[in-house]
């Protein structure tokens, strides 16, 4: 059971993360709302913890949206913990009886749809080439820098997907990679000419790592392991696909999930299928994929002001 002071909370949380098999991440923000919410409300009602959730109404929801905006959360941050007080209550309903959602009728406050940043080809052939360059010196390490580099830019995986790749997920011989994403959901992915090498090369290196008397212990299920002989953790991954692209751009602001970005964005100006990238993508909406679509033309439009003489 998880932890909350509300018992409603803590069962809500535990269905999060062991029914609906939510991420870790999810159900640490959840968490955080939710907790928040249940503090603003024992002084909503005067310094009480003596409430009930069908006692909440619109008004008490807005007086809550409007406090966040007074500690300075952002209007992002506002809608999602809005979000989250329509899933609970949701959950309420069918598990409590809870008649009401107050929060399904309160308007989300209006948020920008930031573009993702995305490198681009130029600066993509930058990356490799340097990772390549390192790896062509031999070593761990860089060999399996650039398998990472090569597997998220080849597939658009995510993150927490490579990290959680095991090698039986990973099948060389064919070029397909199978992974869990958002929800449990798997999905298989083709890989690249250039990620296949790159692995290949790798598991050459692994092999010899976990060889080592030292590293007996090592884990032998992982595909991406650390020097030690354990899977690498996503901050770990994060750091290191950080310090390669900050050796290229220091100021590009450039992250992981930028080159998940990047490929959703190559693919379309490419020509790929919309509902193609979505499926390699593992977004359950079409209408998430779409924001590489405005990505793409406002590429094309930045191309055409530049190069047009009466643009």
């Amino acid at each position: 059971m998880i932890s909350s002071t509300r018992q409603e909370i803590s069962e809500f949380l535990t269905y999060l993360a062991k029914e609906r098999q939510d991420s870790p991440n999810t159900v640490r923000a959840y968490r955080r709302d939710l907790t928040s919410f249940e503090e603003f409300c024992n002084e909503y009602f005067g310094g009480s913890s003596n409430w009930e959730w069908g006692s909440i109404d619109r008004l008490a929801i807005r007086s809550y949206m409007g406090e966040l905006r007074r500690r300075g959360l952002a209007k992002r941050s506002v809608a999602r913990a809005v979000s989250a007080l329509r899933a609970l209550y949701r959950w309420l309903n069918l598990r409590h009886g809870v008649a009401e959602n107050p929060a399904a009728t309160v308007r989300l406050p209006k948020t920008e749809r930031r573009l993702p940043a995305v490198m681009d080809r130029t600066q993509i052939d930058l990356m490799f080439e340097y990772a390549e360059t390192l790896a062509a010196q031999g070593g761990f390490k860089s060999t399996r820098d650039l398998a990472m580099l090569e597997l998220f830019y080849s597939t658009g995986m995510r993150l927490s997907e490579l990290t959680g790749l095991d090698l039986s997920h990973v099948d060389i011989v064919s070029d397909v990679v199978k992974v869990r994403g958002k929800g449990r959901k798997e999905r298989i992915m083709p890989i690249g000419g250039y990620a296949g090498r790159a692995l290949r090369q790798y598991y050459e290196e692994r092999e010899e790592l976990l060889a080592k008397p030292a590293r007996g212990r090592g884990d032998r299920r992982a595909v991406f392991l650390s020097t030690k002989g354990q899977r690498l953790s996503p901050r770990g991954v994060q750091y290191i696909v950080r310090q390669l692209l900050h050796s290229l751009d220091e100021s590009s602001g450039f992250k992981v999930h930028s080159l998940r970005h990047s490929f959703a964005t190559h693919m379309l100006d490419s020509g790929a299928d919309l509902r193609a990238v979505q499926e390699l993508l593992g977004h359950a909406s079409l209408s998430t994929t779409q924001v590489y679509t405005h990505t793409s033309v406002a590429r094309l439009k930045k191309v055409y002001d530049q190069a047009h003489p009466r643009a």
